[in-house]
């Protein structure tokens, strides 16, 4: 099937908060130190995020998520909500908004969110809440924030915007396909702007979930590496601002497949992500080699990390420096593929790519792209991939436009 090439979409401003810090800077000063955000889960975590029992596991907790929400938004108080209200602060990106609002009028600008259990830890904490008859709390009642779409509903209110507003919600591949939609709702002239983001936090459904599917490793994750035992789940929050034209950093391409395989094993070949894959270089009308660094999915997990291995090593050529970061924040679930695409983003605005943290040895099987180290060179096409349950994949395609930031140091890619 043919593929027509789209134009490159401008990405006006964007920030991260994760549990390396808030903000860009905390990012790349982890990425230059080759820094992990990771500790191990305590028990005073499992209390404060209303745990009924404990894990021996590493996670990536975001501090400062005591203080409510806001009174005039006390409807839409929860962790998740509270840790996007945190992010939306950083990088000066509140005032991005708001001036790209004044441009184009609150009706023109949408909000796309991307999120796995969004909300659902006050959900969890209305149902221990419950009195001995079966009543829930009168503070609990209240709809609109039992649903996955409360995080899109609370960023739209907390921006002020009108637009078109939606949540996805596709597993790991979720805040990824919010810049699909994006460059789709710009492209047919539905908004003039976007606002893109990714927000997920750490509760019993997540943690035991994927504890009772074997997935969840005892120490930090070693993403591909000889050892990898399963993943760390970590919090984030992320957030970009979309719009069209060129500009110094732009999306060029996105490619999404759903290859429905199985309910949590991706396709043993990897056919899904590969057409994700293609998808997104045949609209950014670029070939795999053009590619300088590639934010892989990585989540540590043997199987997926297989398969994922096996697809770069047969598109990929030794030039592409390609790494994953789940050992610096953790698996971050709905909001993952937004933390892949800043760190891909910050690596072409300064040349600086991150290593794979915490992976002692790469595993022979999975080839020799994969970095350990992170390295400087220059960053001119990045691309992320966030591959999810039931064979949900998403693949983006980032490049330097006019203006774009040249690398601070050029230097050889590291092993």
């Amino acid at each position: 099937m043919y593929i027509k090439p789209i134009a490159p979409t401008k990405i006006s401003a964007y920030t991260a908060t994760s549990a390396l810090g808030r903000g860009k800077a905390a990012m790349l000063a982890a990425v230059k130190e080759g820094l992990s955000g990771l500790r191990p889960l305590t028990a005073d975590d499992c209390k404060y995020l209303s745990l009924t029992g404990h894990l021996a596991t590493w996670v990536g907790c975001v501090e400062g998520l005591d203080a409510p929400l806001p009174e005039s938004w006390a409807r839409w108080d929860c962790r998740n909500n509270r840790l996007a209200w945190l992010g939306l602060q950083a990088d000066g990106f509140l005032e991005a908004v708001a001036d790209a609002r004044r441009r184009h009028g609150s009706d023109r600008v949408a909000v796309v969110m991307g999120t796995t259990t969004g909300s659902i830890g006050a959900t969890e904490s209305a149902y221990q809440a419950r009195t001995i008859d079966g009543h829930f709390p009168e503070h609990m009642h209240n709809a609109p924030l039992h649903t996955l779409h409360a995080l899109g509903a609370f960023v739209q209110e907390a921006l002020a915007l009108d637009g078109p507003c939606f949540t996805l919600s596709t597993a790991c591949s979720s805040s990824a396909k919010a810049f699909c939609s994006a460059e789709r709702l710009l492209r047919v002239g539905v908004a003039d702007a976007v606002v893109v983001g990714g927000v997920d936090t750490l509760c019993g459904s997540t943690l035991f979930g994927f504890h009772a599917l074997q997935l969840v490793s005892p120490d930090p994750c070693e993403p591909f590496g000889t050892q990898r035992r399963g993943l760390n789940l970590g919090e984030a929050a992320g957030f970009a601002l979309l719009e069209k034209g060129p500009g110094a950093l732009q999306l060029l391409g996105h490619g999404e497949s759903s290859d429905a395989h199985h309910l949590s094993a991706p396709h043993p070949q990897g056919r899904g992500a590969e057409a994700a894959l293609d998808g997104a270089l045949a609209r950014a009308g670029l070939d795999a080699d053009a590619v300088d660094f590639l934010h892989l999915h990585g989540t540590a997990t043997p199987l997926n990390d297989d398969v994922e291995a096996a697809l770069v090593n047969r598109r990929f050529g030794v030039r592409t420096h390609a790494s994953s970061t789940k050992g610096m924040v953790g698996h971050t679930l709905g909001a993952a593929g937004m933390m892949g695409s800043t760190f891909s983003l910050l690596a072409i605005e300064t040349g600086l790519m991150p290593g794979t943290v915490h992976t002692r040895e790469v595993d022979p099987a999975c080839g020799t792209l994969i970095r350990r180290q992170s390295a400087q060179g220059d960053v001119r096409v990045a691309a992320t991939h966030a591959f999810g349950f039931g064979g949900s994949n998403c693949v983006l395609v980032w490049g330097r436009g006019e203006g774009g930031s040249q690398p601070l140091v050029q230097a050889p890619c590291s092993a």
